[in-house]
C-alpha cells in the first residue's frame, strides 16, 4: 500500500526496481512503454495473470504485425523479462525461456584504394578537406565537424 492508502500502481514499482538497479533514464521510459504497450495487447490484463504464450504472442506481433527490427524486439523482451524477474518475482523462470531474436548479419563494405580515390576527386572545397581529413586521420565525422585551426599541427611531416 502507498501513503494514500491505494496499492502501487505496476509501473511505479517497475520504476523504482529499475531505479534501484541505475538503470539510465532512458531505458527507464523504454521498459516502462515496453510494460505499457504490452498489459495493452493483451488488453489490460495484469502480468501476473500472463506467461511466455503471451509475451510470444506479443513478440511476434512486433515482428510481423510492427515490422520492428531485432534489436527492438530484443528491447521488448529485456523489458518484460525485467518484469517478471524483478518486479514480479513469478517462479516462472523455465517459463520464460523465449530466445532474443536473431538479428541479420552485415558485410562490411570496404572501398578499395581506387574507389577512395576517385571518391576524393569527385569532392571539392571544405567537403574534399573534411573527406581526406575523415579517411587519412581515422576521426570522426562529429570530431572532424569540431576541429579548429589550433587543433591542426601544420609543421608535423608527412
Amino acid at each position: 500500500m502507498s501513503s494514500s492508502g491505494h496499492p502501487p500502481r505496476l509501473l511505479d514499482p517497475v520504476r523504482g526496481a529499475l531505479r534501484r538497479k541505475h538503470y539510465s533514464l532512458r531505458t527507464e521510459e523504454a521498459y516502462i512503454g515496453w510494460v505499457r504497450w504490452f498489459i495493452r495487447f493483451h488488453n489490460l490484463r495484469h502480468p501476473r495473470e500472463m506467461g511466455s504464450r503471451e509475451i510470444g504472442a506479443f513478440l511476434t506481433s512486433l515482428a510481423v504485425e510492427e515490422e520492428v527490427a531485432a534489436s527492438t524486439q530484443n528491447q521488448a523482451l529485456s523489458a518484460l523479462l525485467f518484469l517478471y524477474r524483478e518486479v514480479l518475482p513469478i517462479e516462472r523462470d523455465a517459463d520464460l525461456s523465449i530466445p532474443p531474436a536473431k538479428r541479420p548479419q552485415y558485410l562490411p563494405a570496404v572501398l578499395s584504394r581506387a574507389e577512395v580515390r576517385d571518391v576524393l576527386a569527385a569532392l571539392s572545397g571544405t567537403h574534399q578537406l573534411m573527406a581526406q581529413l575523415l579517411y587519412g586521420s581515422g576521426l570522426r565525422l562529429l570530431e572532424c565537424l569540431r576541429l579548429r585551426v589550433k587543433d591542426l599541427d601544420g609543421e608535423q611531416p608527412n
